[in-house]
């Protein structure tokens, strides 16, 4: 792979890292027990890890600065590369591996990825009494969206790996009569008219932010954080089939029942901690990807987003459904185009000085427009497997922006959502009853029927 420069949003996310707030995506996997014939011995789960991570074209680069642009970087082979730097085994005691591994996963997830190497980590947690195993995946938000970030570390399953193709020798160039290099008169236009509609656009979208900041600068108290440098995680499963149970009976996506059992156990939080509910409803960045449906992920990232209001004020569950559903309806109505939500977009008219000077200035920025994250990360439908070893769940886990105490990221598979939950360790000590409370106001929407578990 040539050397490639980063794009001015995943530049934006390199330079807005520091140390109390990593900028990397996580995701905590669980397998179930490699199935082996009596006496075989089981995969080297390991070893299988570091192969295929070696394999990805894209785990092998990272980021080195560039004359020019002034201010700028650049994606290059790691000369250097060796796996064996960020795939790496824990064993943890097996008396109750699951809590375990979250606590693990958490003191993981403080840590920034080392920036002088390809910026991700894989961690192989193993010890569990049935053989049972989980994987930490760490990618730097600069290396991929979530989409991306799907794309790349769906490398490592068993089915997408057997699929690999090695990479085609690059055709030549066909033979082309000679040119000043300049464009004609006509695509000149073109491109000036493209120039004034991208300047339209981002002006447009910088008086939405300005028109949807809370200049007073005071975010909803019990979501806001002066960083400990800290990170707990919790996680919570709900049933994909009652959640479009609930659409099917409401109408809208299956996104916005999602985004009000969030809105609902918000709510049912606040009461649980005994705080009295905010004077105004706190605000969700819904990041939306700007790639076409069905066409490849590419390389970077593609990032827009809704802000979405979450009715955490309103005491009924169908009237915090509906108040939701307007809200997203308005948001595409819109399109991730426009609004303040898309103020990502912005990150494409600034030259990379602006973002490696202006990063301290932007990176507390966020706490004024939203106070907290709700993403989806969609995961392919089809069963996975490690090394034989069935995937039964993955948590994708979003970072924290500075100011802001909580990120919500969700992924649909095998027929539930898998819920992962990331705070700020001194903020939120009782992540755990955030994570419960998902599961309860799922049961208000959608009563359990006999025989099945809640919130499952």
């Amino acid at each position: 792979m040539t050397t490639e420069l980063l794009a001015p949003l995943d530049l934006a996310f390199w330079h807005l890292e520091s140390t109390a707030h990593p900028l990397h995506l996580g995701a905590l996997a669980h397998f179930g027990p490699v199935p082996a014939p009596p006496g075989a011995e089981p995969a080297d789960v390991l070893e299988l890890l570091a192969r295929r991570a070696a394999a990805v074209p894209r785990l092998r680069m990272r980021v080195r600065d560039v004359l020019i642009p002034v201010g700028g970087a650049a994606w290059s082979a790691d000369p250097d590369f060796d796996v064996r730097r960020h795939v790496r085994e824990i064993t943890l005691p097996g008396a109750d591996f699951p809590a375990e591994t979250a606590r693990l996963a958490a003191e993981l997830m403080e840590r920034p990825v080392e920036r002088g190497l390809p910026p991700w980590e894989m961690y192989l947690l193993s010890g569990a009494p049935d053989g049972s195993f989980a994987v930490l995946v760490k990618l730097h938000h600069a290396l991929a969206d979530g989409m991306r970030a799907v794309a790349i570390g769906a490398g490592i399953f068993d089915e997408i790996a057997a699929g690999r193709r090695p990479p085609r020798r690059s055709r030549p160039l066909p033979p082309h009569s000679p040119s000043s290099g300049l464009p004609g008169p006509g695509r000149l236009l073109g491109i000036a008219r493209d120039r004034l509609g991208d300047l339209g656009r981002a002006v447009e979208v910088g008086a939405s932010v300005v028109r949807a900041s809370r200049l007073d600068g005071r975010p909803t108290a019990a979501l806001a954080a002066h960083s400990s440098g800290t990170r707990r995680i919790a996680t919570a499963t709900l049933s994909l089939d009652r959640v479009h149970r609930v659409r099917r009976a409401t109408g809208g996506t299956a996104n916005d029942v999602l985004l009000a059992v969030v809105a609902g156990a918000l709510r049912r939080w606040f009461d649980g901690r005994g705080l009295p509910l905010p004077g105004a409803d706190p605000r969700a960045l819904v990041p939306v990807s700007r790639r076409r449906p069905g066409a490849p992920p590419g390389p970077g990232n593609s990032l827009s987003g809704y802000l979405l209001d979450l009715p955490v004020t309103e005491p009924d569950p169908a009237a915090r459904l509906a108040a939701v559903r307007r809200a997203m309806d308005r948001n595409k109505e819109a399109g991730p185009f426009r609004g303040a939500g898309a103020v990502a977009l912005l990150a494409d008219r600034l030259p990379p000085l602006a973002h490696r000077f202006g990063a301290p200035f932007a990176s507390g920025a966020a706490r004024l427009l939203f106070d907290l994250l709700v993403t989806q990360v969609p995961l392919p439908r089809s069963a996975l497997s490690l090394g034989g070893a069935p995937l039964r769940a993955l948590f994708p886990m979003a970072p924290l922006a500075r100011g802001q105490s909580l990120a919500v990221a969700m992924s649909p598979y095998d027929g539930r959502v898998h819920i992962g939950l990331v705070a700020d360790g001194a903020a939120v000590p009782d992540l755990d009853a955030l994570a419960d409370a998902l599961t309860a106001e799922l049961d208000l929407l959608d009563p359990p029927e006999r025989g099945e578990e809640p919130g499952a």
